[in-house]
């Protein structure tokens, strides 16, 4: 095993070369990647349609080519599931990851090429590693097993040669075999649909392994180890598993759920790194030991461009590029990629901490944000907000979501927050105060609203049930995989319908 340790951890060294090379030079690595796509697209029936044979530079692209939603693009979608090829990318696509549409019912088929699993989702695994190996050359992480708390997949209704499902199970239904050797428990778990069913096989499955790391996102995490807690009667999963390392999470911000995973892994040598990595691409992961911050990955086969906040709800947005972009504005980033997505509103948000190299810290979502009042709280701000309130209070939170309170005849708005707790505050109202005070010290427009109770009131917390969330979740039939709770939401959509699973759960059978 050491003999193995050592091997993979020569082979992942290479890599640190070419990611300073972007690093170092990352224009001339995206205007290769530019050159490159419009060259791959040329004789593809949206490369005819917008004469990429023609374009040469970057201006051109912009004039000719509108940025699109999902939209736009699901017409070629529909007939590339129906089995038409070469209509966004010149190679053969057969797998599509279905996106959890949280902001629209209607679930997003993205393609997946064979290059953009290649060159970006395993090269994005494959970089988390060899950053981690370079900064932790000690490391065992080889010497053990890996859990991937994977998404499931399905044959395409439309075309039996075609499948769609969540983008981790297209992953590890594609990797090598020498990455099935190194995960417990087999794939057969990992990807199977009744997600309780799996949750529960993977936990005792894996309790008598050597795991050194587990991937996947915090809330869902937390489900498997306190569920494997349970089985072992252990006081946490260090007993479970001694070697344990990192934990690579995504798809949710960590910080209020550090202090719970402090807890259940109580190791001073326990790694966290965040990634980013989407159904449309893997775009980002923490190369540094700075929390929530992200190196841009600018050699993965995408062409990054970037939404002003100014320019969000215009029909037409005007893009800037990578060289243009500001520390600390918030930018919609449009990508186009050697999945055939050109000019993509990817629907999130970020903000640059760096640009020398490119890092940046996820910000929220275009439709994840709340201004019925003005005062623009994005998903950012909630969650700084409410780790605060956390911190001083000595809560642990384990879901929440938030929605305006509107405006009624002899009554101001407020902002309502759904909160199920891991752990209660110490002091209720010590919480409530600091998660306003956080939110007006951090959002001057929130503070502006707040001021002598001008437009908005004092926030309101309801405290939820222990397993409101998953419930909810699994009403809506968005459990595991790449579904998540919607932070926040500019109606009471989401809201409305948790309060009233709850009051149908409280209203006795006659």
């Amino acid at each position: 095993m050491e003999i193995l340790n050592s091997f993979f951890n020569w082979i992942m060294s290479k890599r640190i070369t070419q990611i300073q090379e972007f690093m170092d030079n990352p224009h001339e690595v995206q205007g290769n990647i530019f050159d490159y796509l419009i060259g791959m697209a040329r004789h593809t029936e949206w490369g005819k349609k917008y004469g990429y044979s023609d374009i040469s530079n970057f201006d051109q692209f912009r004039e000719r080519v509108p940025v699109s939603s999902y939209e736009q693009f699901f017409p070629y979608i529909e007939r590339m599931m129906h089995g038409e090829q070469r209509l966004l990318w010149p190679t053969k696509v057969k797998w599509f990851a279905k996106s959890s549409g949280t902001t629209n019912a209607r679930s997003k088929f993205i393609p997946v090429t064979d290059e953009s699993l290649e060159e970006c989702h395993f090269k994005g695994g494959k970089d988390l590693v060899s950053l981690y190996v370079n900064k932790n050359p000690e490391t065992k992480l080889f010497g053990g097993k890996t859990i991937a708390i994977g998404g499931t997949y399905q044959k395409n209704e439309l075309n039996a040669k075609m499948y769609y499902g969540d983008v981790s199970a297209i992953i590890m239904k594609n990797l090598p075999i020498w990455a099935e050797y190194m995960r417990a428990p087999g794939i057969d778990v990992a990807l199977m649909d009744n997600w309780e069913e799996k949750i529960e096989k993977m936990a005792r499955l894996t309790t008598d392994e050597d795991i050194t790391n587990i991937s996947g996102v915090p809330t869902w995490t937390i489900v498997l180890l306190e569920r494997i807690l349970e089985i072992t009667g252990k006081d946490n999963i260090a007993e479970v598993w001694p070697n344990i390392e990192l934990f690579s999470h995504g798809a949710v911000a960590f910080d209020p759920y550090r202090e719970t995973f402090k807890k259940l892994i109580p190791k001073s040598d326990m790694n966290y790194l965040e990634i980013y990595n989407a159904s449309e691409g893997f775009f980002g992961m923490q190369d540094t030991n700075k929390p929530n911050e992200m190196l841009l990955m600018l050699d993965y086969g995408v062409f990054y461009e970037f939404i002003p906040s100014s320019e969000f709800d215009k029909e037409y947005p005007k893009t800037i590029g990578l060289a243009d972009v500001k520390i600390g504005e918030n930018y919609a980033i449009v990508i186009s990629t050697n999945g055939g997505l050109w000019r993509y509103k990817i629907g999130d948000t970020i903000r640059f901490t760096s640009t020398t190299p490119y890092r940046f810290k996820i910000s929220g979502r275009t439709k994840h944000f709340i201004n019925a009042f003005g005062e623009e709280v994005i998903v950012e701000n909630a969650e700084e907000a409410l780790t605060q309130a956390c911190k001083v209070s000595g809560a642990e939170v384990v879901n929440f979501t938030v929605a305006p309170v509107y405006l009624e005849t002899g009554k101001k708005g407020g902002h309502q927050w759904l909160i199920e707790f891991e752990k209660l505050p110490e002091n209720k109202e010590l919480f409530r105060n600091t998660l306003d005070e956080t939110l007006r010290k951090i959002n001057s427009d929130y503070d502006a609203k707040r001021a002598h109770n001008l437009a908005l009131v004092m926030l309101e917390i309801i405290e939820l049930p222990k397993n409101t969330f998953y419930d909810w979740m699994k009403r809506r039939g968005k459990l595991g995989g790449q579904h998540k709770v919607p932070r926040l939401s500019n109606n009471r959509e989401y809201v409305e319908d948790i309060l009233l699973m709850l009051s149908e759960s409280r209203t006795p059978t006659p």
